[in-house]
């Protein structure tokens, strides 16, 4: 008898006869066994699927835990907003549109204070508009007689809304009032629409700002009350840690081209990627940063638009590394003499850059100008210099035995060949520079106008400490 082998449902058994042939012999698999197979296959399938997912929210939750305070958050003012339901005295003074209020809470609530605000003061002054402006044309409307009562009232949904919609394209009301633009022509069309048919319009329109008024009111209390996370604070950290990525890849690359060592982190390599994908969310956080009051060290009027003028000077430097990068990843290399001849000054000019961009960091991190930052300009500029010099001893560094005839022919052209991927990335380097002094102005821009915004602000409150002090006299 000869030894069996697996098949995709069970065991085979082939069995040798006496005349040279052969049997195969399967055991009998019936239908509610592959059922049974598929069905395991199925679930524990789904079972580890599942276990990812949770690994996966763990380790977001335990890098991140400022996500789970804001679910925590979420969950405490909905279950308070719900107590309208619950307390009869709430329920009666909205009616059924105590609803509202829940859904105004969805809606507004966001992870960071200047969103919160955004929203919920957007959502108020745009439901108040438009209930004011509902109830007069329903009046008006009314008026007008039975005939025309519904040509008034779609003509001013029409005109209204068509108003509230171009405002929206427009940029300066976009970025601070696109939320209460949209809010507007919601609430208007529906509480004028329901004018048409509702008996008492003022109080619908009554229940309904109340209601918002108490969803809104709630949010702020929360976002504000229990472990609040500043829109300002966010962008200024956000700001400060790209200038150290920036710092960090501008070094680490130079510093592989020359040294080609492999022990960089490839990280800390690539980090000017997320400069130039952080455009996007540093205008939401300053359009936000403008909503929030007075918090820790950043005052009302803080000039957080300056902090988008300092953003782009860090775009322009790492639009530079990206160019570095692709020299350094180019299969056209330069000869390892030519590469030694310009590392020495090539490191002292990446050395110096990065060293300028990390004090600009700790300046913009204190909020105070930077005692050495000149200094560490000029030693940039001194090692620009020596670049410059290097690059002009290059052509000694040509065969000087080689006669005019064997310079124009092919063989004479491999060196220059060779020499264009390091001046190019000495040319980068130059321009990366450049570009650092630009960023050092948007700096010490920045530093100044907080300081003038801090005597500003001291100035206004003294007066006020003055007056109190003289009313306890």
């Amino acid at each position: 008898m000869a030894s069996g082998k697996e098949l995709c449902e069970g065991v085979e058994w082939r069995i040798r006869v006496v005349d040279g042939s052969s049997e195969v012999l399967v055991p009998p698999t019936g239908l509610a066994r592959k059922v049974w197979l598929r069905t395991k296959g199925l679930i524990s399938g789904l079972g580890m699927k599942v276990r990812m997912f949770l690994k996966q929210a763990w380790d977001m939750g335990a890098n991140d835990p400022r996500k789970v305070i804001h679910c925590i958050k979420v969950g405490l003012a909905l279950t308070i907003v719900s107590l309208v339901y619950f307390m009869r005295p709430l329920y009666d003074g909205v009616g059924g549109n105590a609803m509202w209020a829940i859904m105004t809470v969805v809606v507004v609530f966001e992870p960071t204070v200047g969103a919160t605000l955004y929203k919920c003061l957007n959502r108020v002054c745009a439901t108040c508009l438009a209930g004011f402006l509902a109830v007069g044309v329903h009046w008006i409307a009314s008026q007008s007689g039975d005939r025309f009562e519904p040509f008034v009232v779609g003509a001013s949904i029409f005109i209204l809304a068509s108003i509230a919609t171009f405002s929206r394209f427009i940029p300066s009301v976009k970025s601070m009032f696109d939320y209460g633009a949209m809010i507007f022509i919601l609430t208007f069309s529906i509480v004028a629409i329901s004018g048409y048919r509702v008996d008492k319009l003022f109080d619908l329109a009554h229940q309904r700002i109340s209601t918002i008024i108490i969803g809104t009111s709630l949010c702020i209390l929360v976002i504000m009350l229990v472990c609040p996370i500043w829109s300002g604070q966010e962008l200024h950290s956000l700001t400060v840690r790209n200038m150290d990525k920036l710092s960090d890849s501008l070094d680490g690359c130079v510093r592989l081209y020359f040294t080609n060592s492999n022990g960089e982190d490839d990280q800390k390599l690539q980090g000017y990627k997320c400069v130039l994908s952080s455009k996007a969310s540093e205008e939401s956080m300053a359009n936000f940063a403008r909503w929030e009051p007075s918090h820790g060290r950043f005052n009302f009027r803080h000039p957080w638009k300056q902090y988008l003028k300092t953003g782009a000077s860090m775009r322009s430097c790492a639009y530079c590394i990206e160019a570095l990068n692709s020299c350094i990843n180019s299969e056209n290399q330069a000869a390892e003499s030519i590469k030694k001849h310009l590392s020495t000054s090539c490191l002292k000019v990446s050395s110096s850059s990065s060293s300028a961009i990390k004090e600009l960091a700790e300046s913009v991190k204190k909020m105070n100008k930077s005692p050495t930052i000149d200094l560490l300009v000029e030693e940039m500029n001194s090692a620009l210099e020596e670049l410059h010099n290097d690059l002009k001893y290059l052509s000694h560094l040509l065969n000087p035995s080689t006669t005019a005839e064997n310079q124009i022919s092919a063989t004479g052209l491999v060196p220059f060949m060779e020499i264009i991927p390091v001046v190019t990335l000495a040319s980068i380097l130059t321009e990366i520079s450049v570009r650092i002094e630009a960023l050092v102005g948007s700096v010490e821009e920045l530093v100044k106008e907080s300081k003038m915004k801090d005597k500003i602000v001291a100035k206004e409150e003294k007066p006020e400490g003055t007056m109190k002090a003289l009313q306890r006299v």
